[in-house]
C-alpha cells in the first residue's frame, strides 16, 4: 500500500486547509471519473434478457412489499388454471426463494463492484502529547498511492467479475426452469400411470368377481380361481405403489414450484402432451452451443479477471508497499527562570517539515512467488475454460442422441407396441368367451399389454424430459442425465401382477 501522509499544527491553520481542499479536490476527480453507481435492477438485466430470449418469461426480483403482492397475484393467476410446462416454469421463477437467493448473491456481488471502482477511503489520525509545559499536536491524513495508481485496472478486474456473477445467475435461472420442466412431465406420468393402472384394476376386479361365480357353479376349477384372484390382489399392490410414487412426484414439483399452502392444489392435466409430428435437427448443434452457453460466457469473464489480476501482479512485483509521508509538525515549549526575584517565562516554538519514504522490497523472490501464483490462476482459469468448451460440445450430442431416440422409442410404442397389444387382448377374450384358452393365458396377455402401456408412457415422459434437456445442453442450465425412474418400473414388474385392461 501506498500512503501520503501530512502532518498538522494547530496554529498552521491555512496550510492544512490548503491540502484537505487538494486531497478533496484529487479524491473528487478520480470517484467521478472512476466509480460506478448501483443499477436499478440489482444487476438483473444479463438474466432477464436470457430468461425473455430463451424461456420468454419474467423474472423478478423480490425486493419489496409491493414486488411480492406483484409476484403473488401473478401466481395465483397461473394457479387457477390447469397447469402447462410453460406456466409451472413461470411460477418457478416468480416463488422459488433458493432463486432469489441466488438474486441476492448477485446483489452482493455488484456491492463489491461497486466497492472496487471507489478510491481508497483517507484515513484521519489525531494526537495530543501535552506536559505541564509542552504541547504538541499533530493531524494526519493518509491515502494509499498505490490504490489510486491501481484503481482502473482494479476496477476493470471487479467489473469482470461481476458480469461471471451475471452470466451465473442467468444459469441459475435457466437451471431451475430445465428443472421444473423436467419435474413437471414426471408427475403428470406418474398421474397417467395411476389412472391407466385405476382402470385395469376395475377390469380385473370384474374379471375376478366372474371367476369366482363359475367356481361356484364349477365351470372353473380351483387353479383357475386362485390364479384371477391373485392377479386382481397382486394389481392391487402395484397401483399402491404407484399412488406412493405419485405424490412423491408432486411434492417434488411443489419444491421446484416454492409453493405452499392453499396453492399446492394445483391442477395437471390428465396426461402428456402428445408427440410432435416434426423434431429439431442436429445441424450445427456445436456451434450452437458453444456460442449461447451462458455458463462458456462466465468463463470467459472469469478468465478476463485473472488476465487483469495477472497484469496487477506483474506491475507491482518488485515493489508491494510503499508510504509517502509529507511531515509538518509543531512544538511548542515554555521555560521558567527566576533573575533577582523576578519570574520570567520563555517560549520556544519549533516548526519542521520534511518527507518520509517508507517502501517494501521482497528480497527474497522479488516478487516470484506471487507471479508465479498469477499464472497458475490464470492458466487454471484457461483450462477450465477449454474443459467447459469440450464438455459442451460433447453433452449438446449426446443431448441431441437421447432426443431423437427417445422420440422413435416413444412412435414406435405409440404406433406399433399398443396395437399389437390391444390385438392381442382382444383375441384373447374372444377365445376365452369360446372357452379356447385358459384364464393363464388370458392373465398372461393381460400382464404383457400392462407393461407395454407403462413402458408407452414413460417412453413420452422421457422424450420431453430429453427436449427439456437439449433445451439445457444449448443454452445452459445444468445436463438432465436422462430420465430418472418415475414409478412406471416399480407399477409393473415383470414377474409380478398385472391386469386385463382395456
Amino acid at each position: 500500500m501506498r500512503k501520503d501522509t501530512t502532518t498538522m499544527t494547530d496554529n498552521d491553520h491555512a496550510e492544512p486547509a490548503r491540502r484537505l481542499r487538494l486531497l478533496g479536490g484529487v479524491a473528487s476527480a478520480l470517484m467521478l471519473g472512476g466509480c460506478v453507481s448501483f443499477s436499478a435492477d440489482g444487476g438483473l438485466s444479463t438474466a432477464q434478457t436470457v430468461a425473455y430470449a430463451e424461456l420468454n418469461k419474467d423474472v423478478v426480483k423480490v425486493a419489496s412489499e409491493a414486488d411480492a403482492l406483484a409476484t403473488q397475484q401473478h401466481a395465483h393467476a397461473l394457479l387457477r388454471r390447469p397447469l402447462t410446462a410453460d406456466s409451472a416454469v413461470q411460477i418457478a421463477l416468480l416463488k422459488n426463494r433458493g432463486l432469489q437467493a441466488a438474486f441476492n448473491d448477485l446483489g452482493v456481488s455488484e456491492a463489491e463492484y461497486v466497492q472496487a471502482t471507489l478510491p481508497p477511503n483517507p484515513t484521519v489520525a489525531l494526537s495530543r502529547l501535552g506536559g505541564s509545559l509542552e504541547l504538541e499536536i499533530e493531524r494526519q491524513i493518509l491515502i494509499g498511492l498505490f490504490e489510486l495508481a491501481t484503481l482502473p485496472a482494479r476496477a476493470a478486474v471487479a467489473e469482470q467479475r461481476f458480469r461471471a456473477a451475471q452470466f451465473r445467475t442467468a444459469e441459475a435461472v435457466l437451471r431451475l426452469a430445465a428443472e421444473t420442466r423436467r419435474q413437471y412431465y414426471r408427475t403428470i406420468a406418474a398421474n397417467q400411470q395411476v389412472a391407466f393402472m385405476q382402470q385395469a384394476l376395475a377390469t380385473a376386479e370384474t374379471a375376478s368377481e366372474l371367476t369366482k361365480q363359475l367356481g361356484e357353479s364349477g365351470a372353473i376349477n380351483k387353479l383357475e380361481q386362485a390364479r384371477e384372484h391373485a392377479f386382481y390382489q397382486e394389481l392391487g399392490a402395484q397401483l399402491a405403489r404407484a399412488r406412493i410414487e405419485q405424490k412423491v412426484e408432486r411434492e417434488r414439483l411443489i419444491r421446484q414450484l416454492g409453493v405452499w399452502g392453499r396453492d399446492v392444489d394445483f391442477r395437471l392435466p390428465n396426461s402428456l402432451p402428445p408427440l410432435p409430428a416434426r423434431i429439431a435437427t442436429a445441424k450445427d448443434i456445436e456451434r450452437r452451443a458453444l456460442e449461447s452457453r451462458v455458463d462458456l460466457q462466465a468463463l470467459r469473464h472469469d478468465l478476463n479477471a485473472v488476465a487483469g489480476q495477472y497484469g496487477l501482479t506483474s506491475a507491482t512485483r518488485y515493489v508491494t508497499d510503499v508510504e509517502l509521508a509529507g511531515i509538518s509538525s509543531y512544538e511548542r515549549a515554555k521555560s521558567v527562570s527566576v533573575d533577582h526575584g523576578e519570574v520570567e517565562v520563555e517560549k520556544e516554538k519549533i516548526n519542521r517539515r520534511g518527507l518520509e519514504v517508507e517502501f517494501t522490497i521482497p528480497i527474497f523472490d522479488f516478487g516470484a512467488t506471487a507471479t508465479r501464483g498469477a499464472q497458475e490462476a490464470y492458466m487454471a482459469a484457461a483450462n477450465r475454460l477449454a474443459e467447459r468448451a469440450v464438455n459442451v460440445r460433447s453433452e449438446a450430442r449426446e443431448a441431441y442422441a437421447r432426443y431423437r431416440g427417445n422420440y422413435d422409442l416413444a412412435r414406435h410404442y405409440q404406433g406399433r407396441v399398443l396395437p399389437l397389444q390391444k390385438t392381442i387382448q382382444d383375441e384373447a377374450l374372444l377365445q376365452y368367451s369360446g372357452m379356447l384358452v385358459d384364464v393363464s393365458q388370458l392373465i398372461l396377455d393381460a400382464r404383457a399389454r400392462i407393461l407395454s402401456n407403462v413402458d408407452a408412457i414413460n417412453a413420452r415422459r422421457d422424450f420431453w424430459v430429453a427436449a427439456t434437456d437439449l433445451k439445457a445442453a444449448l443454452i445452459g442450465g445444468g445436463a438432465g442425465g436422462g430420465a430418472e425412474s418415475g414409478g412406471g418400473e416399480a407399477v409393473a414388474a415383470a414377474g409380478g401382477g398385472g391386469a386385463a385392461a382395456h
